[in-house]
């Protein structure tokens, strides 16, 4: 049985100082092409290191504004995501917990 794979392309347009000016994505499998991005986060674990991998990018154009409630969904997707690999809800409660309170310090609770 052939195994299926799948792609997600991450492309970066730097200026001469290599700073990221355009971020677009591409995801065959979710209908997703050249999608624009201003700001990508991603971690990978490395096993034998027992570490995690990241890579946080975000255009010169990006917005403080958006950059703070990026964070923040990015925070509450993660509490979900921990839920749902560990069904631990203690700890889960507590990371939300965590998010209520960093929108409020942040005054983006509405956005």
């Amino acid at each position: 049985m052939a195994k299926i794979k799948s792609q997600i392309i991450l492309n970066v347009e730097l200026d001469e100082n290599r700073i990221p000016e355009k971020l677009n994505w591409t995801a065959q499998d979710g209908g997703i092409t050249k999608e624009e991005a201003k700001a990508v986060m991603l971690s990978v674990w490395d096993s034998k290191a027992r570490e995690s991998l990241r890579i946080d990018l975000w255009t010169k154009d990006m917005p403080v504004d958006e950059m703070k409630i990026f964070f923040h969904q990015t925070l509450v997707a993660m509490s979900d995501t921990f839920k749902r690999a560990t069904q631990d809800e203690k700890m889960t409660a507590t990371m939300k917990d965590f998010c209520d309170y960093f929108a409020e310090k942040l005054e983006i609770k509405n956005a």
